[in-house]
């Protein structure tokens, strides 16, 4: 079978890799990049530090509000999908590229594979959330991260090709850590002591575009009592000089890191202050307590199994959080055993095929009477 793969952003590069290495012996994948991450850090060391190919297709679409981008994107994956002629579309997870992505393939008659699909805060205001909605709405096959996804996906009605696989993010995870731990050099660059340093990621709209909550947050890494390493992504470097918010020594603001040196600052940290899903499930995985820096979370599991705290933008709240006891005794193994790209693969082979290969030829029909 032919696959095309749309990636655009941090999270989508890492979730590709496994899944793009268990396709390529036995499939073709064409690999698009729409270009919502677009500089180094935030793109390309990406695909260095995950041995991802580099992209078939570049569509180059950069920044932008999510109305322009999305739009952007759509209008130039539609050629490249008429071009390419896929046997069906994978998007992942719920960024602007991965709705885009949805919608185009759906126009055309192409089947849609969610990976990470029935995630839901619950929360529309949030772009993530009507991204990750729409993005479930149309597709033909829902592989799901989560047995939670799995039920919140059938109380929405949609039981058909729904899969729980486990976190490909978690396969990921663990085929770089250790070679994170050999080839980063990060935490002797910035002179950081094992298990002795936080870390701090905040880059979500809820967080970045209101000005006060901003400060909140500020306030809050400010009021810890131990350093704390901050990689700023671009757009919450520019909300925190509107906002006027300034950090004391012991927050050190970093430029963007890749995911080598992501890996071992996470895999190393005393706690992980976060707004970020993909950081709330690596942090659960590698064993770090969490705090989340949301007021809902699309990974409830890791809230229940004691891992992680939502805190929203209270101080107080950040800093009782940052100051409890870290869980004791074992983690469920909520995200799968390690293999959730072999299942993708298998079932895309076998219960999934049939419903593709459908899916396709009904809907390419339809396009043709409807024109």
């Amino acid at each position: 079978m032919k696959f095309v793969s749309i990636v655009g952003a941090r999270p989508e590069f890492v979730q590709a890799a496994p899944v793009c290495q268990a396709l390529k012996d036995r499939h073709e994948d064409v690999l698009v990049h729409t270009g919502q991450h677009y500089d180094y850090l935030m793109s390309q060391a990406f695909f260095d530090d995950l041995g991802l190919p580099a992209p078939t297709h570049n569509l180059g679409v950069g920044s932008g509000s999510p109305g322009r981008q999305t739009a952007e994107i759509l209008t130039k994956l539609e050629e490249t999908l008429l071009h390419e002629a896929p046997d069906a579309v994978i998007v992942r997870g719920d960024t602007n590229s991965t709705m885009a992505g949805a919608l185009a393939a759906t126009k055309l008659g192409l089947p849609v594979v969610h990976i990470e699909a029935g995630e839901r805060s619950y929360d529309r205001r949030m772009p993530e959330e009507i991204n990750r909605l729409v993005a479930d709405s149309v597709a033909d096959v829902h592989f799901c991260a989560s047995q939670t996804a799995v039920r919140r996906l059938a109380a929405e009605g949609m039981t058909a090709a729904v899969h729980f696989v486990g976190d490909v993010m978690y396969d990921a995870l663990l085929q770089v850590r250790a070679i994170a731990a050999r080839r980063s050099r990060i935490l002797e660059e910035y002179g950081l002591t094992r298990r002795a340093y936080a870390l701090a990621t905040i880059h979500r709209a809820g967080n970045t575009d209101d000005p006060e909550r901003l400060r909140r947050l500020v306030r809050a890494l400010n009021a810890v009592d131990e350093p704390v390493v901050f990689p700023v992504h671009p757009r919450t470097r520019a909300a925190l000089e509107r906002a006027d918010a300034r950090f004391v020594s012991h927050v050190r603001v970093v430029p963007p890191v890749g995911y080598l040196d992501m890996i071992a600052l996470e895999d190393q940290a005393r706690v992980i202050a976060t707004d970020s899903g993909g950081v709330q499930r690596e942090a659960y995985c590698l064993g770090v307590p969490c705090v989340t820096l949301r007021d809902e979370t699309e990974w409830v599991e890791t809230v229940e199994a004691g891992w992680n705290v939502l805190v929203g933008a209270d101080t107080e709240a950040i800093l009782a959080a940052w100051r409890r006891e870290p869980p004791v005794g074992s983690r469920p193994p909520i995200f799968g055993d390690g293999q959730a790209a072999a299942t993708i693969v298998r079932l895309l082979e076998t219960a999934c095929r049939d419903r593709l290969l459908a899916r396709r030829t009904d809907r390419a029909a339809y396009n043709a009477v409807a024109s």
